[in-house]
Order: C-alpha cells, then sequence, then structure tokens
C-alpha cells in the first residue's frame, strides 16, 4: 500500500505506474482516492474546530450558572448540543471516507522499480544470467513420475482416492530424498545466517490482507469456515505476519529467517515450500534482494543443476512488488527451463499494512516502515524434478551430490527395486 501523501502529491507518477502494470481499469482510483482523502481531511478538520469550540462554550456555561445567569446559560447549551450533533455526522463521515480510500489503496499496485522491465504477462520477462552450463544427455530422460515409479517412491493411485488428482503419496528412496532436500535447505539457510523457524500454519484475515493483494488472497486461501482463520499458501505469510503492529529497534535489524511449511493453496501440486524472508532497513533492502536470490542460485548449484534468473517485467509484478526474479532450473527432458523459486522485494508495502515499524538508533522519535522481501529455498514437487532429471543416469540410477549424502544415510546413489 502507497504513502497516501505520495499518492496526493504525485498522483500522475501513481497513475503511469498503473499504465506500465497494465491495470488501466484502476487509474480512476487515484482521482478518486484524492477526493475521498480531501473531503475525509475537511471533515476531520471541521470537526476539531468543533471539538475546541465546544470544550470552551461548556466551560461558559458553568460560569453563567454560578453567576445566575441560567438564560444565557441554556443559549450556550443549545449551541453546544448543536455542535455534538454536527460532530457526530463529521465522526460518520471520517469513517466513511477513510473506509474509501483505504478500499482503493489496498488495490492501486505499487511503485515498481525503475530497473523493471515493461511487459504484459510472463512471456515478456528478461533473462539475466545462466549457471552451469544445461547437458541434454544421450540417452531418454523419462517423465518424473515414471522416474518415481521405477523406484518404486510414488503412489498415484492411492492418493486420487484419498484426495482427487494432483496429490501424491511419496514413499521409500523418493521420500527420503525429499526430505532430505529439504532438511539440507533448512542447514544450508542456518550456515548462511538465517534463524530457522515452524511457523503457525494459520493465520488471522487481517495478517493474510496484510502480506498479499486481494487477487492473490483470492486464487490462492483456503478459509476455515466460520472463523477468521486462513490456511497458509506459503510460510511467508506467517513468518511475515509475526511481525505485525510491532516497532522494531535499528539495531535488530535486519531480522533473517528460514522456515519450512505446507503449502495449501489452490494451485494444483503445490504442497510445501521451504522459505527466506527478510526483514530490513529500506536502504538495505536492494542488497538483500541480490543475496536471496544468490542463496537460491547457489543452493540449486550445490546439487549439480543448472540454473538461470529471469527479471519479471512489469506486468508480471503482483501488485505489492517493487521487484522480482524468478530462479529456474534446467530440465533435460523438456529441454528448457522452468520456474523452481521466486525472489521478491516488495518495499514497504506490507509494512504498511501490517503496520511494521522501526525505531531509529540516532532519533528514537524517528518510527519508520520497515521493508520486506522473501524468496523460496526450495519448492516441492519442483525441486524434486529438476534433481531427479538433473542426476539421473543412463542405467536408471539416480546420483546423490556429496552435499546431499549425509541427509542419505551415506547414500551415493539411488537404484531401481
Amino acid at each position: 500500500m502507497l504513502d497516501i501523501k505520495f499518492v496526493r502529491t504525485n498522483p500522475d507518477a501513481v497513475k503511469e505506474n498503473i499504465k506500465k502494470k497494465f491495470q488501466d481499469e484502476k487509474i480512476p482510483m487515484v482521482d478518486e482516492v484524492i477526493e475521498f482523502d480531501a473531503k475525509y481531511r475537511a471533515a476531520k478538520t471541521r470537526c476539531d474546530e468543533l471539538r475546541a469550540q465546544r470544550n470552551k462554550k461548556s466551560k461558559e456555561i458553568g460560569g453563567l450558572m454560578a453567576k445566575g445567569q441560567k438564560e444565557e446559560a441554556e443559549k450556550i447549551k443549545a449551541e453546544v448540543k448543536a455542535m455534538a450533533d454536527e460532530m457526530t455526522k463529521l465522526e460518520e463521515d471520517e469513517k466513511t471516507f477513510a473506509e474509501e480510500v483505504k478500499n482503493r489503496m489496498m488495490v492501486i499496485p505499487n511503485i515498481i522499480d525503475p530497473s523493471v522491465p515493461i511487459g504484459k504477462d510472463d512471456s515478456e520477462n528478461v533473462e539475466i544470467e545462466k549457471f552451469g552450463d544445461p547437458v541434454v544427455p544421450d540417452f531418454e530422460v523419462p517423465y518424473h513420475v515414471d522416474i518415481m515409479e521405477s523406484f518404486d517412491g510414488i503412489d498415484l493411485d492411492a492418493a486420487r482416492r484419498t484426495s482427487g488428482n494432483g496429490f501424491y503419496y511419496l514413499k521409500g528412496d523418493i521420500a527420503r530424498l525429499h526430505s532430505s532436500i529439504l532438511s539440507y535447505a533448512r542447514d544450508f539457510m542456518i550456515d548462511r545466517g538465517f534463524t530457522y523457524y515452524i511457523p503457525p500454519f494459520m493465520i488471522h484475515g487481517d495478517v493474510v490482507k496484510g502480506v498479499m493483494s486481494f487477487k492473490e488472497m483470492e486464487n490462492m486461501m483456503y478459509k476455515i469456515e466460520g472463523e477468521d482463520l486462513y490456511l497458509i499458501g506459503t510460510s511467508e505469510h506467517s513468518m511475515i505476519g509475526k511481525f505485525i503492529d510491532t516497532i522494531n529497534d535499528e539495531e535488530t535489524l535486519p531480522q533473517t529467517l528460514t522456515s519450512y511449511s505446507p503449502c495449501f493453496r489452490k494451485e494444483v501440486g503445490a504442497h510445501g515450500i521451504e522459505e527466506m524472508v527478510v526483514v530490513c532497513k529500506p536502504e538495505e533492502s536492494k542488497m538483500w534482494y541480490d543475496k536471496l536470490w544468490q542463496n537460491t542460485v547457489d543452493f540449486f548449484r550445490s546439487m549439480d543443476i543448472p540454473v538461470r534468473t529471469l527479471e519479471c517485467c512489469s506486468g508480471d509484478l503482483a501488485d505489492l512488488k517493487v521487484k522480482s526474479c524468478d530462479v529456474e532450473a534446467w530440465s533435460p527432458r523438456q529441454k528448457k527451463y522452468f520456474e523452481v523459486g521466486s525472489c521478491s522485494n516488495l518495499g514497504d508495502a506490507q509494512a504498511r499494512r501490517l503496520g511494521i515499524r522501526v525505531r531509529g538508533k540516532e532519533n528514537p522519535k524517528e518510527l519508520y516502515f520497515a521493508h520486506t522481501l522473501n524468496n523460496t529455498v526450495v519448492a516441492p514437487p519442483r525441486m524434486l524434478i529438476a534433481f531427479l532429471e538433473n542426476n539421473l543416469r543412463e542405467d536408471g540410477s539416480v546420483a546423490i551430490p556429496k552435499p546431499l549424502q549425509p541427509y542419505m544415510g551415506g547414500m551415493t546413489e539411488i537404484r531401481r527395486k
């Protein structure tokens, strides 16, 4: 959510930003926000004036009554009542106008970084850099489900009976491999200075509205019937929500967190994510953005998986994001890259919605909004697909890279049953 002062003084910049995101239907909201904000401030100013006058005249009433000037006192009482009635109406107007402003501000997109390429959708994202050499082996790489079935490591039929299409049971070496990669990801991030968390898997509605746009909320989240609780779509939701309505001393920043959670989202095939979250000072968010996506690149490269980074264009950015990039892994079977992670800088958008403020070190009276960032370490099942395809051998066995071997009980490979 933008600063209302910024919208008020820079309406053309806000409108231009909306155009860059190809959301022209939202342009009229800028003028509407400014109009309702003016009405809100006028109502508040008038209400404050009346309150001061009422308090002054209320004191006069006591003095007049003490002097026996009852008739004059009654006239002033009538004036005070009229003021109170007008104030009641103005206070209702304040609430109405403030709500109108908020409703529009919640859907006006954040100002994107100047470096973001302009484009309508993900087809216009821009490749930044490749890491590792993509290889297409001489032998045919089977579909990832077929690879898992060759190890007796997946049961789709049972999952269809219990849960429907898009779900699966993992078992045996494949299930162990899945858990090992997640454990390795946890320790990988801890070694890089992040604090590991196991977060709540449900959050209140005010947290949901604080961490994502309405469109994302409708497309992703599951609500608990009859309660103000939502299942988290990623641990980012509860990890950023952890800081709701807090004032954080500047010297305690940055807060660098990593966590794993089941991924309760409507997107088919998304069942869990190991996530990084950073809460930092505004001037440090660009540096942390580069560190976060590099962590994902380094993690996948440590498992011999070639990756590349893509800069997300303006039309592919969710409304709260300032800048974002995707990390894509190489698929030898498809002979192309596919997304395995996403890194985002949200500026102070989430902090404004959630009330995450920072107290300045040199000036303790100075409060400002923090910047928040998030990034995917690994997201099943995509990370498992990338691992199996890139470490598959011609005889059907799968090599276990050295960093992962301790988590697999020292195994250097898994072989077909």
